[in-house]
């Protein structure tokens, strides 16, 4: 039986981790689709990305895929995803899924307090 450790384990084993100061590297240069993971009500009480779209873990696998009428364009395949949630785990978790469903570059930036204290670009 596996445990939460295990998933975070295993998702970190396989989606790569990007520091903050290089995501935000990235984010000035355009490059790539910024995307917040969490929920709304927690992207609310500390804003986000300035820009990043909002798909909450709980609806990426509906949100990637193409045959499904709440797919959303932004998430292509050949895209650099760069996946954002409080602290790293839900990106990481989000990530895998992405990767098993055939995103091949998808990176997990980490938590948003790193985001805003590396000087990257914030909204509410």
């Amino acid at each position: 039986m596996k445990a939460a450790k295990d998933f975070l384990e295993e998702a970190n084993a396989i989606v790569p981790r990007l520091s903050a100061e290089d995501a935000v590297a990235k984010y000035k240069a355009g490059v790539g689709v910024f995307v917040d993971v969490r929920d709304s009500s927690s992207i609310a009480q500390s804003g986000t990305i300035a820009g990043a779209h909002r798909i909450a873990r709980g609806m990426i696998e509906f949100m990637a895929d193409p045959a499904t009428p709440m797919y959303n364009d932004v998430l292509q395949k050949d895209a650099d995803l760069y996946l954002i949630c409080g602290a790293g785990g839900q990106a990481a978790l989000a990530g895998k899924t992405l990767k098993d469903m055939g995103y091949a570059n998808v990176t997990n930036i980490g938590g948003f307090g790193d985001w805003k204290a590396a000087g990257g670009a914030v909204e509410s």
